[in-house]
């Protein structure tokens, strides 16, 4: 008989045994990496704390004193008084009203910024070569106009007797708008000069969305619309979200701007409105500081609005680390 030799088939023979490969170390991971890392950081850091770090000492220095005119011509004694300032601003209900209008604003203006900013981008896409030409050239020439002139012009346009935008509304039968003071009410102001600040902030949103837009791979988009997906639904499910690292920075971005504005509220409300009912927080230091000459007061506002940015900032880092854009 013929001895017959077992064949080991694919189900019963087992699988080859490969030697353990130990995992490659990340570069730059260990002090040297982290020191590498410092060396290129350094001439920005000492910049910014060349520019940045003395002014701030004494910002915060001069919030822990009673400093007034007196204490400036030399005429009294510095007069230590600790976080006095900062009790004296926390239970002030006008702080409290005036942070509180300092957030909604900046929030209508970075909201309506970015609505504008945003469908302006998407419509740029569809637009030919030269007509999205012209509407950059004239979206940026909003942008650059200077906060003075622009809040200037735009006074002119709502005057409530000379105004463009009252003539018109009356020559279509809108009467209420004869002789309307845009500037009387509280957020009829806050509205005026929110629409100033809209108009000069949505060329810098437009132009950075619609470059993000074109970063996108076009066959992402065509195979969507081959599926049958609409122009909304595409721009929601596939756009909107390669888009957020963008939207983040300029929303970021907008909010710090806004949260600082000062020129158009002081212009447009003449100081911050008809009893001070228009003011936000950069044009309440400013009146604390310089026309009561409460330095040390105005001093702490500034402290507080310095720590409110950095919080936002931090904010906004912490994001882009969550979603992969920072190491």
């Amino acid at each position: 008989m013929a001895l017959q030799v077992p064949v080991a088939t694919a189900s019963t023979s087992p699988a080859p045994v490969r030697p353990a490969q130990s995992r490659p170390k990340k570069k730059g991971r260990g002090w040297a990496g982290r020191l590498e890392h410092w060396l290129y950081l350094a001439p920005a850091l000492i910049v910014l704390i060349a520019l940045l770090g003395y002014p701030l000492y004494q910002l915060i220095n001069m919030s822990l004193y009673d400093y007034r005119q007196a204490q400036v011509s030399g005429n009294a004694p510095l007069n230590f008084t600790g976080l006095e300032n900062y009790r004296i601003l926390v239970s002030d209900p006008e702080f409290w009203t005036v942070l509180g209008n300092t957030v909604i604003f900046a929030t209508a203006c970075v909201v309506f910024t970015l609505l504008v900013g945003g469908a302006l981008a998407v419509f740029a896409t569809r637009l030919r070569p030269w007509v999205r030409t012209t509407l950059f050239a004239v979206s940026l020439g909003a942008w650059a106009t200077p906060a003075v002139t622009g809040s200037a012009v735009w006074l002119f346009l709502f005057d409530s007797t000379q105004g463009l935008v009252n003539k018109v509304l009356a020559g279509i039968g809108l009467s209420g708008f004869s002789d309307f003071s845009w500037t009387y009410d509280k957020w009829t102001a806050f509205g005026l000069v929110a629409s100033e600040v809209v108009w000069c902030s949505f060329p810098f949103v437009m132009v950075t969305v619609y470059a993000g837009i074109q970063a996108i791979p076009t066959e992402v988009v065509e195979a969507a619309r081959l599926d049958g997906a609409s122009m909304p639904r595409i721009f929601t499910n596939i756009m909107l979200p390669m888009l957020r690292p963008i939207v983040m920075i300029v929303t970021i971005q907008s909010i710090i701007w806004n949260f600082k504005i000062f020129s158009q509220i002081y212009i447009m409300t003449n100081g911050g409105g008809i009893a001070g009912q228009n003011m936000v927080l950069n044009v309440y230091s400013y009146q604390q500081a310089f026309a009561a000459s409460l330095y040390g007061l105005g001093s702490a506002l500034g402290v507080i609005m310095t720590v409110l940015l950095m919080v936002i900032t931090v904010v906004y880092l912490r994001l882009l680390k969550r979603s992969g854009e920072v190491l």
